[in-house]
């Protein structure tokens, strides 16, 4: 493993990583300020100074129900932070441990598990959420389980793929023949060489997540109201495009922004973390 001086150097010099965690962080501090401040509360309706242009009293203006627009994306930055955080963990804490025990074990054990993977990524984050509704109303709770069942079998892929990788090398061998279990090397070899996998492909599911929230809540599924989500801003300002067409530009560039920015993070953690590719910058 490179030394974690270099790799910090690597990464600040690494375009796509210092652009990308530059647009991650803003989200992050713009979710952060909404929870302590916003500019208005966002269950405030103005029907007088409804669709009112850009001012010094409503820097993007307002919405058809007066509300400040500005404030609705500064809260509306929580779902998607809070549905990719939660969604992203239910991934990697059931998608990573069965994966490796797939690895690991092989045998039945590997082809059940990936067969059990196979079904569950039949159903995407969209058609769960419609079932899971059917059952439970719809909300943010549907929202981040549906997403989080899609990551399981993502996940568990990708791990036990990689794993596999691991297990095939000399020192895991070498690691068996001095008596340890596969507990062990799995902890203790598997996972610290198959981190860097996950971590640019939990940014990549990252930014999945907020797009699937956006669009569950864009159809009625997810964020409910008066909660602001940036899917729902979208879904009300379908009605206003000739009228007010920025309604529907602002919370579009906001979920652009964030997707572009995580997928630019990514990038930039694959090339630093992959010794192969920093050589070969």
């Amino acid at each position: 493993m490179p030394n974690k001086n270099t790799v910090w150097r690597r990464a600040l010099r690494h375009p796509s990583f210092v652009a990308g965690g530059a647009m991650v962080l803003l989200m992050v501090l713009c979710a952060v300020l909404s929870m302590f401040w916003s500019p208005y509360p966002v269950g405030d309706i103005d029907i007088p100074n409804k669709l009112a242009s850009p001012s010094a009293a409503h820097w993007l203006g307002t919405d058809s129900l007066g509300r400040d627009i500005g404030s609705l994306l500064l809260v509306g930055s929580q779902n998607s932070l809070l549905v990719g955080f939660i969604a992203v963990g239910i991934g990697l804490g059931v998608g990573v441990p069965l994966g490796l025990l797939a690895s690991a074990r092989r045998g039945w054990v590997e082809e059940l598990i990936m067969r059990a993977s196979d079904f569950t990524f039949a159903f995407p984050a969209l058609l769960s959420a419609i079932m899971l509704t059917a059952i439970y109303g719809p909300g943010l709770v549907v929202s981040i389980v549906a997403i989080g069942i899609f990551n399981i079998p993502v996940f568990a892929r990708i791990s036990r793929g990689a794993a596999n990788a691991v297990w095939a090398r000399d020192f895991t061998a070498a690691a068996r023949a001095a008596g340890q279990g596969p507990l062990a090397i799995t902890l203790t070899h598997v996972l610290p060489n198959i981190a860097s996998v996950l971590i640019v492909q939990a940014t990549i599911q990252f930014a999945i997540a907020i797009l699937a929230e956006a669009a569950l809540s864009y159809l009625g599924l997810g964020t409910q109201p008066p909660q602001p989500s940036w899917g729902r801003m979208l879904n009300e300002a379908q009605s206003q495009m000739f009228q007010a067409p920025m309604l529907a530009v602002y919370p579009g560039a906001a979920i652009a922004l964030a997707v572009l920015g995580l997928n630019l993070l990514g990038d930039g953690l694959r090339d630093v973390l992959d010794p192969r590719l920093a050589r070969q910058r």
